[in-house]
């Protein structure tokens, strides 16, 4: 065979066996991505089509999680890597491009010869350091022209091993989602599945967390034929650890209340139940009332909330009688009971303080007046009605703001 066509021969198969040994990679690792292999698998897999086959001696792979810089796979080099400032030395590298010899980071000039990049857009999500290429060895070797194809391989890599990151942090947010909907199924159950709505009184409620779950409660006990106690409570803070409070404090209370009839005694026991429970490190501001539909005497003490509103003939007025919230101290010095008589067809309203506290873009607060005033002047509608003109009042006024903290909203019509 003449010597042009041997080469010319030899030229071929050299570029077959390159494009085979690229179509093979490529497909090697296709396939491993398509079978959701480990990051560990990956890695092998792109050190088998990279190092081995390519003849390189030294590989390093740099990818950034987000955060921070991590060596994901270091070969041929010991510790001296860990000494590569990542952004300040491939700062503006956004080719292929050989290592600066002028670089003072004395890993680069013994170690490394070639800097791949891979971004994404304009955000670097990879670089990678080769060293030792062995040009003269057989095989396909790791010729600069091959060098692209080695940033496409890094770039399927990275892509691939970052999509495994965010298909678990999706399944990490659905199952905490899906928690958060159990904690909020199980919290529904601790509110009273239905309020009286009789020829003695009508109740409604609304209850709107600040999260999936919260920390306001509220709760309606028929203690006998002529006596109901009903309450709105508040924990400090938000979210799961107020929930999990407040579903302890709720079984403490309908337990207690059946065993305790006088309302500062069940007040101190409630006190010294949320002091062991949080020490110190939360607490509740309660209102509890007792009402004897007879006598239309109504019992209550106010524990540091939101004093509830009282509209009748004469106007309105605020159960402000009590005592600090609970937990806040080991025991209470002074529990106070207020004590009035309700005149027919009186209107209570209970809240939280997300209702009043909740803002506009100014930064203004809703706040108790305005309660009051839209009470007064549709004092005659029924309780679900004045709640929903309520809520429609607050979402007008705050606008686009969100809500601050969750919200408890009772009103009851004591006929």
């Amino acid at each position: 065979m003449p010597m042009d066509e041997k080469k010319e021969t030899e030229f071929k198969a050299r570029a077959r066996r390159i494009k085979d040994f690229k179509l093979n990679a490529l497909l090697e690792i296709t396939k491993a991505i398509n079978n959701n292999v480990s990051t560990k698998e990956l890695l092998a897999i792109f050190e088998s089509s990279i190092r081995a086959k390519l003849g390189i001696g030294k590989l390093v792979l740099f990818s950034h999680d987000g955060k921070q810089w991590n060596c994901l796979l270091s070969i041929g080099v010991g510790e001296e890597i860990s000494h590569i400032d990542v952004e300040k030395e491939f700062k503006g590298i956004k080719e292929i491009s050989t290592i600066d010899i002028d670089s003072t980071n004395d890993v680069f000039n013994k170690s490394f010869e070639i800097v791949i990049p891979v971004f994404h857009k304009d955000q670097p999500l990879a670089y990678v350091l080769i060293g030792d290429l062995n040009e003269d060895a057989g095989g396909i070797s790791a010729s600069i022209h091959h060098l692209p194809f080695v940033q496409t391989l890094t770039n399927l890599i990275i892509v691939a091993i970052e999509n495994k990151k965010l298909a678990k942090e999706n399944l990490n947010r659905a199952a905490m989602h899906r928690e958060l909907e159990l904690a909020w199924e199980v919290q529904r159950m601790l509110f009273p599945e239905k309020l009286p709505s009789n020829e003695m009184m009508d109740m409604d409620a609304v209850y709107l967390p600040h999260q999936q779950v919260g920390g306001d409660y509220y709760d309606f006990i028929q203690i006998n034929d002529n006596e109901v106690a009903f309450c709105v409570a508040d924990v400090s803070g938000k979210g799961v650890p107020a929930a999990l409070l407040m579903s302890n404090f709720q079984a403490s209370l309908r337990i207690l209340l059946h065993h305790i009839p006088s309302l500062p005694e069940l007040v101190q026991e409630l006190n010294t139940k949320i002091s062991l429970s949080t020490k110190g490190e939360k607490f509740i501001t309660l209102f509890i009332a007792k009402y004897n539909t007879v006598t239309r005497i109504l019992h209550y003490i106010n524990a540091g909330h939101n004093p509830p509103i009282v509209i009748d003939e004469d106007g309105a007025n605020l159960l402000t009688v009590g005592c600090t919230g609970l937990g806040m101290f080991e025991e209470l010095v002074k529990v106070r009971e207020g004590i009035i008589n309700i005149a027919p067809s009186s209107l209570l309203i209970c809240y939280t303080d997300g209702l009043v506290e909740a803002t506009n873009a100014e930064g203004d607060d809703f706040g108790l007046k305005r309660v009051q005033q839209i009470a007064l002047d549709n004092k005659e509608l029924s309780p679900a009605a004045l709640n929903a003109l309520i809520i429609k009042n607050v979402n007008l006024f705050k606008g686009d703001v969100a809500y601050p903290d969750d919200i408890a909203l009772v009103s009851c019509r004591l006929l």
